[in-house]
């Protein structure tokens, strides 16, 4: 654009001996249109190229997200073919419907699938009918997640991961948020019982938060974008949907 300047700037000054009008209408035109030029590249810059914020191509990083429920949101049929691997389960393991969740104890979708969806997957395990196997899937924005996962499977290892699970999504608004939640952590160990030393030392080991990322990573791998995230027998169900979107599937299966 320099050289193009300094070009039209000479042409401008040959004119003015020959035409001094000429060059007051060429200067006016030359700025009208470096000003035109200018409000183009600052809206190229705010819009990433005229794209609007959006990012394309297979340099594009995709970050999960957060889901809403979508009652309406038709959802294409995803299969994945998941494993249980140690995690955290309740329900019997011969159960015909087997439903495996991607959750974050800080993601407040997590939470509503928790207040309204988890209550009737557990009348389905009390009657056999249904295996819930958890996995973690922390969200990266989400500042305390990774320490609630950790949390919760150090309850694990002695045996109240459910009781630690439910009292994580029943006080979340208490702890997200909170700088130090280890603190807060160790006292739901109390509430619940646990040895507290031995929940220190869980929490302090690094292959608890290695696990938790493991989960991550194989949700990822297996098509989890967001959470929360469930497969009932495979089907991929995206956020914290209605009952009667999971009650559909799991008649159909049960019905097979």
């Amino acid at each position: 654009m320099i050289f193009l300047a300094n070009t039209k700037h000479k042409a401008n000054t040959a004119e003015h001996h020959a035409q001094p009008k000429m060059h007051t209408d060429s200067a006016a035109s030359w700025k009208v249109g470096c000003l035109m030029l200018s409000v183009l590249l600052i809206i190229s810059v705010l819009t990433q190229g005229f794209g609007f914020g959006e990012s394309s191509g297979a340099g594009a990083q995709q970050v999960p997200t957060q889901q809403p429920s979508g009652a309406n949101d038709p959802q294409p049929i995803v299969k994945a073919d998941l494993k249980e691997d140690g995690d955290p389960a309740i329900g019997d393991k011969s159960a015909p419907v087997t439903i495996f969740e991607y959750s974050d104890y800080q993601c407040p979708f997590c939470q509503r699938a928790f207040q309204q969806t988890y209550p009737e997957i557990q009348k389905l395990v009390k009657e056999g009918k249904v295996r819930l196997i958890f996995k973690d899937y922390p969200l990266p924005f989400h500042e305390q997640a990774d320490e609630a996962a950790v949390a919760a499977s150090c309850a694990g290892q002695q045996d109240k991961y459910w009781e630690m699970h439910d009292k994580l999504y029943e006080t979340q608004t208490t702890w997200s948020g909170n700088t130090d939640p280890y603190t807060v952590f160790k006292g739901y160990a109390k509430d619940l019982g646990l040895d507290e030393s031995d929940f220190s030392s869980c929490i302090a080991d690094p292959k608890v938060a290695q696990e938790v990322q493991g989960d991550l990573a194989e949700g990822s791998a297996n098509g989890v974008s967001g959470t929360p995230t469930f497969y009932v027998n495979g089907v991929q169900l995206v956020g914290a949907q209605p009952w009667a979107a999971f009650k559909q599937i799991i008649d159909q299966e049960l019905s097979k």
